[in-house]
């Protein structure tokens, strides 16, 4: 299972944020600010950030900087009501990878965050991470925790198919049919 990080300083924002994102069938892992999320980040896995601009001890901006000055590439979502094109153009300077104005519709903002995990595993060379555990698709093994464990064929494909679409349901014929 995906997990988002919803870095927001407004406890009832990010309560909602957090259940949408929840009810589509990822974690939520909740932050209050910038150094929040920093501190849980050592701690966690975290496969997407959704990062508010103004908060206190650390902005997102800041936040966005740190992370990609210390090489980190985690996918961020910056949802914030600053709405002018030059705060725009400093998220993006800063390093997010997309930007919604508050207030946002929620199913758009899931729409974003699909399009945004799948594009940062398109770039991690079909290799897919969940959490802990990693699928290398050209080697056909899955590293987690206890070592690497090569998978036959069949299952490999099967446990990559059905990982890669989360909250996709499938046939037992176009599984067959494309196993």
């Amino acid at each position: 299972m995906f997990q988002i990080m919803v870095v927001e300083d407004d406890i009832n924002a990010r309560r909602l944020m957090q259940a949408v994102i929840e009810q589509n069938g990822y974690a939520a892992i909740p932050a209050s600010d910038g150094a929040e999320a920093l501190a849980l980040m050592d701690k966690k896995h975290v496969d997407l950030i959704v990062l508010d601009v103004m908060m206190p001890h650390m902005d997102g901006y800041t936040l966005a900087r740190e992370l990609r000055s210390a090489g980190n590439n985690v996918p961020i979502l910056m949802v914030t009501a600053r709405q002018s094109a030059k705060d725009k153009k400093e998220g993006f300077l800063a390093g997010t990878d997309d930007y919604m104005v508050k207030p946002v519709d929620e199913e758009e903002m899931m729409l974003r965050i699909a399009a945004l995990l799948r594009r940062s595993r398109i770039v991690s060379e079909r290799r897919l991470t969940i959490g802990s555990t990693t699928l290398d698709y050209d080697a056909h093994t899955l590293i987690d925790a206890a070592g690497e464990h090569e998978l036959p064929n069949k299952e490999f494909m099967l446990l990559y198919k059905l990982l890669s679409y989360p909250n996709h349901i499938f046939t037992r014929r176009q599984l067959m049919d494309e196993i």
